[in-house]
């Protein structure tokens, strides 16, 4: 081929969106009884960390559109598992905050993490082994967005 650098074999891209869907999709058996989303759950991380966030730092952190954030919220206030709210000095701003409900899943949420570990084999990968991955996602990241992300 005269152009080895469009064969999918020799892209950074696809293993890194591949390995994305597949863990996504390890993540559906503990977050579909749930019911919540893997979106949804990325939203509850944050909001666990600190809760009562305005929309915009939830869309910035996650790197989503407020029409993609938008209705995910909608639906976790439907399930009453949040609250979302204008505030009061600047009416354009939502503040999302968790309700009773939202506190409590996180006791069924805490050991997730732990589960998703268990799903790589660990004869093929050590924990330095994710440790060194994420790091290097993150270095993606940190260099990417400001270039490619608005």
């Amino acid at each position: 081929m005269d152009t080895p650098q469009l064969l999918l074999k020799n892209q950074i891209c696809f293993p890194i969106y591949a390995s994305s869907r597949m863990i996504t999709q390890m993540y559906h058996p503990y977050l579909q009884p749930l019911g919540i989303t893997y979106p949804q759950y990325l939203v509850f991380l944050l909001l666990w960390e600190e809760d009562k966030r305005n929309v915009s730092d939830i869309g910035k952190c996650l790197l989503l559109e407020s029409n993609t954030l938008s209705p995910l919220l909608k639906r976790l206030e439907e399930k009453k598992f949040i609250e979302r709210k204008r505030i009061q000095n600047d009416e354009r701003q939502v503040e999302i905050s968790l309700t009773p409900l939202g506190i409590d899943l996180k006791q069924e949420c805490k050991d997730i993490p732990f589960k998703i570990i268990e799903n790589f084999n660990p004869k093929d990968f050590t924990m330095k082994d994710l440790e060194n991955l994420k790091s290097i996602l993150d270095k993606i990241l940190n260099n990417s967005t400001a270039k490619t992300i608005k």
